[in-house]
């Protein structure tokens, strides 16, 4: 075989190929350097309120379970981007607004009334303007909000509070409904003497009866009887309004990464999912988070609680901003504010879309889910979850009960065979709210002694009017539990 020779290469050889190398080498390297120079952190500022029972499923569940990093978009133009999570607590709604308005929180949860107030301000601060862009938790007739006394106390009802020291956190849900009370029965604004003390403080003042009244928003109103010092007297269910707490956003923020806001509405619905399938774990965890008690996270967020979990934000709490918006012009505490501007669906439409669920559907419904299962004590199952109750048994869980009568038999049976109650609830008659058993006054018919009527009140005068109309008598819980019959007596009589 004939053997190859190659000829040398000419010295300006070597010099054309360096530079051609070179710019080869520069090239390969290109998409690194880019990719490294594009790298960018955003942070996400939220304001949350983590002792406000109704906010869990938008703040605190979310941080603890990481469902935030689990839905925030991570591929196509959000490829090199790092989500830096920046949580802030705080114990109401006026201090997230001023976040806000800073820059230093895009994301915030609120009740209504420090809603509009966060709108108002940020269309009075162009530049810093926010958007409602979803609902965590509401009750259609106002329940949440409420006004204790202390369980000692002679007063019963609001009218008792005239000339007294009152205390309400200034800005919050509860100030507007005491507001909205106060408007709606022609009272002046000295009727009391209205002071601002936060939830913290106003508890140690009630406790120690430096007060005679506090009013306070989810979940204060029931968490201070719940602890035995305070007895609640008003509920916002009276006023019919409904109450709520929903999530803003910086528009800024919001037109920059609108994928982002939708991962967050999607975390909270997983949240709101999250809660619904075991309520009771859950509110075990969120009182290891928040050191809210567990009995009273499930009276608001367990079936038929206080509260519904629905992000859906519906024509009525828009007409309830309206309403609020009107108590606080009167008082000259916000301006002019243009809520069409102020509400925006297009995030949690899409949420819903991704998730396959029909947003329009929801947004018609008031549904929430319901007590259900067979009551164990009268052997029969929960038909009218209204009419119904449970018993949380301690280290054992709750068992549904399908009557007052039901749930009292229960109380003493349990009791009798030596274990322990954690918390009973039942249901309002009129104003349909979870009740603490042992916090209720009942009206007690016992003419027909194998099928008494026991029906249960959060207010005594409501109590009192159902017992003169319907030959019943007022009843304590302890007065009431004396008076129960025996389980096998209610399961035979069919009551």
């Amino acid at each position: 075989m004939t053997a190859i020779t190659r000829s040398p290469r000419p010295p300006w050889f070597s010099h054309l190929l360096r530079p051609a190398m070179g710019m080869l080498l520069a090239l390969a390297l290109l998409p690194s350097v880019s990719q490294a120079q594009a790298k960018k952190e955003v942070t996400i500022g939220i304001g949350t309120q983590n002792t406000t029972t109704n906010t869990v499923t938008g703040g605190i569940v979310l941080k603890e379970l990481k469902l935030l990093e689990k839905h925030l978009p991570k591929t196509g133009k959000y490829a090199n981007i790092t989500w830096k999570l920046d949580w802030q607590n705080f114990t109401s709604g006026p201090p997230v607004t001023n976040g806000m308005v800073a820059n230093k929180l895009q994301i915030g949860m609120m009740g209504d009334y420090p809603l509009l107030v966060n709108g108002a301000t940020g269309q009075q601060n162009r530049g810093n303007e926010t958007q409602l862009v979803a609902i965590i938790a509401y009750n259609a007739f106002g329940s949440g909000n409420g006004v204790v006394v202390h369980k000692d106390s002679p007063y019963y009802e609001l009218a008792d509070l005239k000339g007294k020291t009152v205390s309400v956190p200034f800005g919050s849900a509860a100030h507007g409904m005491m507001l909205q009370a106060m408007q709606e029965r022609g009272w002046p604004n000295d009727y009391w003497n209205l002071v601002s003390q936060s939830p913290e403080v106003g508890t140690t003042n009630l406790q120690e009866k430096k007060i005679d009244a506090h009013g306070d928003f989810v979940p204060f109103a029931d968490l201070l009887p719940h602890r035995g010092f305070a007895r609640k007297i008003f509920d916002g269910a009276q006023t019919k309004v409904p109450t709520f707490h929903g999530v803003v956003v910086r528009k800024d923020f919001a037109n920059a990464y609108p994928e982002a806001v939708v991962a967050y509405i999607k975390a909270l619905m997983e949240a709101n999912d999250w809660v619904r399938k075991n309520p009771s774990m859950a509110m075990q965890k969120v009182e290891d988070w928040t050191k809210i008690e567990k009995e009273v996270g499930y009276m608001f967020l367990g079936p038929n609680g206080i509260h519904t979990l629905d992000p859906t934000i519906k024509p009525r709490w828009l007409e309830t901003i309206k309403l609020a918006h009107g108590v606080l012009s009167k008082l000259g505490r916000v301006k002019e504010f243009d809520i069409n501007a102020w509400v925006n669906e297009t995030y949690v439409r899409q949420a819903f879309k991704e998730r396959g669920q029909d947003y329009d559907a929801q947004k018609q419904t008031l549904a929430n889910y319901d007590i259900t299962g067979r009551d164990p004590i009268c052997n029969r199952m929960v038909s009218n979850p209204k009419d119904a109750g449970e018993i949380w048994l301690e280290g054992a869980g709750l068992v549904p009960v399908s009557s007052p009568a039901c749930l009292l038999a229960g109380v003493r049976q349990y009791q009798a065979e030596g274990k322990k109650v954690s918390v009973a609830y039942l249901f309002d008659k009129t104003l349909g709210i979870k009740l603490v058993a042992d916090k209720a006054f009942y009206s007690v018919n016992l003419s027909k002694p194998k099928a008494p009527a026991v029906v249960p009140f959060l207010l005594k005068k409501d109590a009192e009017a159902f017992a003169a109309q319907s030959g019943g008598k007022l009843a304590t819980y302890v007065e009431a539990l004396a008076l129960a019959i025996p389980a096998s007596d209610l399961a035979m009589s069919g009551k």
